[in-house]
C-alpha cells in the first residue's frame, strides 16, 4: 500500500494503559494511537493502533479518518457507540494524549 505524505503532514502517537484483567492488557499492557494529521487542517488522514488484529485497527482508523482533531467530543462519542469493547477507554485515552501531543508540538 503506497501511502500518500504531503509536506504538511506530521504523525503523532500518544499511549494509554489496557484494562488490567483482560487478556489484551496479559499480552501488550499499552495501547498506541498513531495518527497522520495534516497540520493545516488538524483532519486525521490516516489512524492506526498497535493491536495485534488487523480488523481493530482497521475498524477504529476507519472512525478517525477524516475527521478534525478540533472535534474529539464527537469523535469519543462516536467510539462509545461503535467500539464495545474492553479497551474502549484505553483508545480514547490514546486519541486525547495523540491531540495533546499534537496541539503541544504544533505551536
Amino acid at each position: 500500500m503506497s501511502l500518500e505524505v504531503k509536506e504538511n503532514y506530521i504523525l503523532v502517537t500518544g499511549f494509554a494503559q489496557l484494562p488490567k484483567g483482560t487478556p489484551v492488557y496479559e499480552v501488550q499492557k499499552t495501547i498506541g494511537c498513531i495518527l497522520m494529521v495534516d497540520t493545516e487542517t488538524d483532519i486525521i488522514m490516516e489512524a492506526t493502533f498497535t493491536f495485534l488484529q488487523d480488523l481493530t485497527n482497521n475498524f477504529l482508523g476507519g472512525i478517525l479518518r477524516g475527521k478534525s482533531l478540533k472535534e474529539t467530543e464527537e469523535i469519543i462519542k462516536d467510539l462509545e457507540n461503535r467500539f464495545i469493547a474492553p479497551p474502549q477507554k484505553a483508545v480514547i485515552q490514546g486519541l486525547i494524549s495523540a491531540k495533546k501531543n499534537y496541539y503541544e508540538n504544533k505551536k
